[in-house]
């Protein structure tokens, strides 16, 4: 059977309705006028049917809806036939916008803030303009509902007991090095978003810095070709030539070993010493980094100088 038409509830404050609807499963629902204030609605990552009942209510009886850009977020009210007012808020006009939002607010408007896909502040902008609102003492409201970093972790088949979000790191090599370095001493999870320009090159930084976690690569996630690649971060990186980087990326490193702790500077130079008179250099750093938990860069290095000083010790003793 079809979807039956919500009837028109007029909102508890007693104002009458407006003529705002929504469309769905074919069915055109009334949605009475949404109450003032900022409304933080959480819209799909990908596959629109994942709009919740409320958000849809919630955004055709909005005054406006604010939305990073409006041609994506059209994609959706076109979709469910919302007619209200789409304008633009991100983070090259939030200086200038951000008044008049809370004027508009100030005043009685419903306003619906949206980012292109998931839940809004999630990396945008977001946090500075219901910051205000509060300081202001308006009306902010979250409607929950999708979310990449949750539904990446949810599929990841990592512990989610505790979990770190970073976000992007940084685009340039050394930088985005330095961070993993410091993110690999986090005792949880880690979820990061990528690009995939950068998606081959940050997975073989992760290698480096975090050799021995599992981790996943989630792809388009909600979409038509939804993919979710699972195993140890160091085959995931060598695998990486082949990985398609068209799409969105989520990043899931599981966190360490409860049991491991960060190998000290002397304990790392006995144990390369003790492999290095045993196996080539290549192998001592592969061993060393499993067993300190060190990024393989600091290791390379430190086997790299004591590999020359034990050949000079074993120079020093020829006769």
């Amino acid at each position: 059977m079809g979807a039956k038409a919500i009837p028109n509830i007029p909102p508890d404050d007693g104002k009458s309705s407006t003529n705002s609807t929504y469309l769905v499963a074919g069915q055109r629902v009334a949605a009475p006028r949404t109450r003032p204030g900022l409304y933080l609605v959480a819209t799909p990552i990908g596959n629109l049917g994942d709009i919740t009942l409320r958000a849809l209510e919630t955004l055709a009886g909005a005054d406006i809806i604010f939305c990073e850009d409006t041609r994506i977020t059209r994609r959706l009210t076109e979709r469910y036939g919302l007619g209200a007012e789409l304008a633009a808020y991100h983070e090259h006009n939030a200086e200038a916008v951000r008044p008049k939002i809370l004027q508009r607010l100030a005043e009685g408007a419903a306003i619906a803030l949206v980012s292109d896909a998931g839940t809004p502040l999630i990396s945008d902008p977001g946090y500075k303009l219901v910051r205000a609102a509060c300081e202001a003492g308006l009306a902010v409201t979250a409607l929950p509902g999708p979310s990449a970093v949750l539904a990446a972790l949810s599929v990841a088949a990592l512990p989610t007991d505790r979990f770190f979000f970073e976000g992007f790191l940084p685009a340039k090599q050394q930088a985005r090095r330095t961070r993993l370095g410091e993110l690999a001493r986090v005792e949880a999870t880690l979820v990061l978003f990528e690009a995939g320009s950068r998606v081959q090159e940050t997975l073989a930084d992760l290698a480096d810095a975090m050799a021995g976690r599992q981790a996943a690569i989630c792809r388009e996630l909600t979409k038509l070709h939804e993919e979710v690649l699972r195993g140890p971060i160091t085959e995931l990186a060598a695998e990486a030539s082949g990985l398609e980087t068209r799409g969105e990326f989520v990043l899931v490193i599981g966190p360490p070993p409860r049991d491991a702790k960060i190998m000290t500077d002397g304990a790392l130079d006995a144990l390369l010493t003790d492999l290095l008179r045993r196996s080539s250099v290549k192998d001592a750093v592969m061993h060393a980094v499993e067993l300190s938990r060190r990024p393989r860069r600091e290791v390379y290095a430190r086997a790299l100088v004591l590999a020359k000083e034990l050949r000079a010790g074993e120079g020093d003793g020829e006769d």
